[in-house]
């Protein structure tokens, strides 16, 4: 990722469907809105798991739209999971509503690496985006979700680790900032001067 302030780093959330909320989101994520033309959709179809060739993905306005309409969604259903409340309906259909849709279709290569069948549209895209979303968060891994526990920063990640006890979304971003000034601290401790 390429925070405004800081250098790049690398943030794996673990997942597909967690992957796609760093385009931004409602409320206090939408200072982080990269979905602004159906372009945006394509071009970050390439960049995370899926890979795909831009060229190859055909994105619509009302396809961009209906990618706002799931990721926000996705924001509030993962927010409601984190916090032990109910998941919200009306997000939950959404969810489900795209999930319900022809998903993309995955092919083996002769060097065994999965890849799609191409060309596709984005609503393809968004079913198997919302597809990963249920497996998530009804699946083994849904007690593993995490938020960076970072005081500023909000991404959301599955912790896969062995014991499962990770605390950042990244250790060469949030993971040091937080050991640096922890390292801080106990020298003001020590040095009360």
């Amino acid at each position: 990722m390429s925070p405004r302030h800081g250098s790049p780093y690398v943030f794996d959330p673990g997942t597909l469907c967690l992957e796609f909320l760093v385009t931004g989101g409602p409320g206090a994520y939408a200072v982080h809105e990269s979905l602004h033309e159906p372009r945006d959709l394509a071009d970050w179809c390439t960049r995370f798991r899926l890979r795909l060739d831009p060229e190859l993905v055909t994105v619509s306005g009302a396809e961009l739209a209906a990618a706002r309409t799931l990721r926000d969604a996705l924001w509030r259903t993962v927010l409601a999971h984190l916090d032990g409340r109910p998941l919200p309906p009306e997000d939950v259909a959404e969810v489900n509503r795209a999930a319900a849709r022809a998903p993309l279709a995955p092919r083996m290569g002769t060097d065994r690496e999965c890849a799609w069948v191409v060309p596709a549209d984005a609503t393809a895209v968004l079913s198997t985006i919302a597809r990963d979303a249920v497996e998530l968060l009804t699946g083994p891994l849904a007690d593993r979700i995490r938020e960076c526990g970072s005081e500023d920063c909000r991404l959301v990640f599955v912790d896969t680790s062995r014991p499962g006890r990770r605390r950042w979304c990244s250790m060469d971003r949030c993971g040091n900032r937080q050991k640096v000034r922890a390292l801080r601290a106990r020298r003001e401790a020590e040095d009360p001067a």
